[in-house]
């Protein structure tokens, strides 16, 4: 157990807790079903992941089942059909807006199925530089481009533009701190002098590229309005906040932002431990990319591609709330960055101990070792 772990179990206790007042015994029974989901997938995968060939064997794995997606996003894209209607929960007809097919797949929503292949994209360019894996990264890096774009929705092509920069950011990756002190000035000085708060970029992104900008843009404006109604344990009803609310759930408006589910289903307590798991993962990563930086370049790189696809996840819940299947790869992504970043530790002849490298492979508690 580390901190991460620990983290990551406060953060869904406090989810049943205000789920348990804000709606009692229903908000209980519901909140338990959510943490059996969190907690199995993220410990299932800390357990199974035991080593560096594990980890490089699920990219693999990915790499391949990302194929037999891709030919069948293919087939949808050109017919119109999705053949994962035969299995049920997605309808037949390919969704059409702007005169564009949105496919989905097997996916609840073309959107999270695009964001699914667009923060794949840093796990596979990793592979690019370990033993084996170079058509692996190629193969993935091609099937979920195709996957991010037949989605045809804005916030997949913005995730994916994310993990191109964050990863192009490689040259800077000691210099983060003044990066990101840099960005925050950036932003603070555009909410001073834009007529609208910084969040109406959204508004003008979707402009250009498509997609529901202003939505996502006054959503955030109407919950920090509306913060006195939800800060507290969270809210069940937030049908007023915009013209217009769910059809199949008339007490709630289209929460589009990850954000903004936590606030409302748990209060700021619960929204600031779900910050706090994204904080500790990168605070680990950082370290570890120092405690790696006179080790071999691949090692760098998948460290460093932890990171990037993490920064696509958390620019891309400002656009979208996970729920369906995207959710167990964000937890897959957590907990290799637990499992990962808890395996190195310095030694002191200037090298590094490495369950997961191809450096020297005993852990602290020597449960990597092969």
């Amino acid at each position: 157990m580390n901190t991460i772990d620990k983290a990551v179990i406060w953060w869904m206790v406090i989810a049943v807790i205000t789920g348990t007042l804000l709606e009692k015994w229903d908000g209980f029974i519901n909140r338990s079903g959510g943490v059996y989901s969190v907690l199995g997938s993220y410990f299932l995968f800390r357990f199974l992941i035991r080593d560096r060939d594990d980890l490089l064997a699920v990219y693999k794995i990915m790499a391949i089942i990302i194929v037999p997606l891709t030919i069948l996003v293919i087939l949808e894209k050109a017919t119109g059909r999705n053949l994962f209607s035969i299995l049920g929960g997605v309808p037949e007809v390919t969704q059409i807006r702007e005169g564009r097919l949105r496919c989905q797949g097997p996916f609840a929503h073309p959107i999270l199925m695009g964001t699914f292949a667009a923060t794949s994209i840093p796990l596979f360019f990793s592979l690019r530089f370990f033993k084996g894996g170079k058509w692996f990264s190629i193969v993935g890096i091609i099937c979920a481009t195709f996957i991010t774009f037949a989605s045809a929705s804005s916030g997949p092509a913005t995730a994916y533009i994310y993990s191109i920069i964050a990863l192009m950011a490689w040259p800077f990756r000691y210099n983060m701190r003044t990066i990101r002190w840099l960005i925050l000035i950036a932003i603070v000085s555009l909410h001073m002098i834009m007529k609208a708060p910084v969040w109406f970029l959204l508004t003008k992104l979707g402009e250009l590229i498509g997609g529901g900008g202003w939505h996502r843009a006054e959503l955030i404006d109407q919950a920090i309005h509306h913060f006195n109604e939800w800060w507290l344990i969270g809210t069940t009803y937030t049908a007023h906040w915009m013209p217009y609310a769910l059809a199949e759930n008339p007490n709630s408006v289209d929460i589009t932002s990850q954000y903004i589910y936590e606030g409302v289903n748990g209060g700021i307590i619960r929204l600031g431990a779900f910050i706090i798991v994204l904080i500790l993962c990168f605070r680990a990563l950082g370290k570890t990319n120092l405690k790696l930086k006179d080790q071999p370049l691949n090692m760098q790189v998948f460290s460093w591609s932890l990171g990037a696809a993490l920064f696509a996840h958390i620019l891309s819940f400002l656009s979208v709330m996970y729920f369906d299947q995207i959710i167990v790869f964000l937890y897959l992504l957590l907990s290799i960055i637990s499992t990962f970043t808890t395996s190195i530790e310095p030694c002191p002849d200037n090298q590094v101990k490495s369950g997961l490298g191809n450096v020297t492979f005993p852990l602290k508690t020597d449960p990597f070792s092969i």
